[in-house]
């Protein structure tokens, strides 16, 4: 499984790496929508037993809300749709009684497009424009490193120390004491970067807009699996070898991305809109 994961990673990073420096707005936001295409095929298959023609016909209009979304570039979409995510943090919270409010197809196929179409449009915003005086790709880089950061420092720290569950109906394997390490970790990695290339924000903001983006990320890694536990699957597909599928890949980026557009916006640093 270990090697799998490996081989994977290592043909997935040029492609994604060379997308990210080498390639203008519209290449990138192609590159990047066929990765999200990818794991909204992967979401169509838990919004229950379909017909192919339902699931193409979402899809479709995944790439419509997309299309729309470049050509118009409606400053609403990455400041207050964000703001959902609280609804979000209820849901998973409130899990398994709040199925009842989503599990619905018509209602997952909603919640699919919030997940989706934000987070692929803050990606390639913050690719574009770039974030915090960094050019696009190293803004991009630099605010996906803090939730690779998270990830590390909840894996480590919750093998090491973690003892309370954190949500236990949705994800038995996270704790407390992981979510702590992670958020530790990645504030950690902002400050010394911070403190390197001396960035054009304020330390204190900066460090919040991180701390929010961060809570998000897990918030969005919880959304899935809930989503998932409720399907009764463990992987969201089977694409990517040793991985699972490419939502499992994006999970935590569905909710970060938007949400540090969005807090980057309300506390004023550059790179908000």
């Amino acid at each position: 499984m270990l090697k799998l994961r490996i081989i994977t990673a290592l043909v997935l990073l040029p492609i994604v790496l060379g997308a990210m420096f080498f390639l203008e707005r519209s290449g990138f936001a192609l590159i990047a929508g066929v990765f999200f295409l990818a794991a909204g095929w992967e979401w169509s298959a838990m919004m229950g037993q379909r017909p192919l023609f339902q699931r193409l016909a979402w899809l479709v209009s995944l790439v419509g809300c997309m299309w729309l979304v470049e050509i118009y570039r409606p400053v609403w979409l990455l400041t207050w749709v964000p703001l959902l995510w609280v609804v979000g943090l209820v849901l998973v919270v409130g899990y398994p009684g709040s199925a009842r409010f989503w599990r619905r197809p018509l209602v997952l196929m909603a919640v699919g497009l919030f997940l989706l179409v934000p987070s692929w449009a803050a990606l390639v915003q913050i690719q574009s424009a770039g974030a915090l005086g960094l050019a696009g790709p190293w803004a991009l880089l630099f605010i996906l490193l803090w939730v690779w950061a998270a990830d590390t420092g909840a894996y480590f720290a919750g093998r090491a120390v973690g003892r309370h569950k954190l949500a236990p109906r949705v994800s038995p394997g996270k704790t407390i004491e992981g979510l702590i390490g992670g958020v530790i970790l990645a504030l950690l990695v902002v400050a010394l970067v911070d403190w390197q290339m001396a960035l054009s924000a304020a330390s204190g903001p900066l460090l919040l807009v991180a701390l929010v983006t961060v809570l998000a990320s897990a918030l969005g890694d919880l959304f899935e699996s809930m989503i998932k536990r409720e399907a009764n699957i463990k992987d969201s597909g089977t694409l990517l070898p040793g991985h699972g599928g490419m939502l499992d890949r994006i999970d935590s980026v569905t909710a970060a991305l938007p949400v540090a557009v969005a807090a980057l916006t309300w506390a004023g640093l550059p790179g908000g809109l």
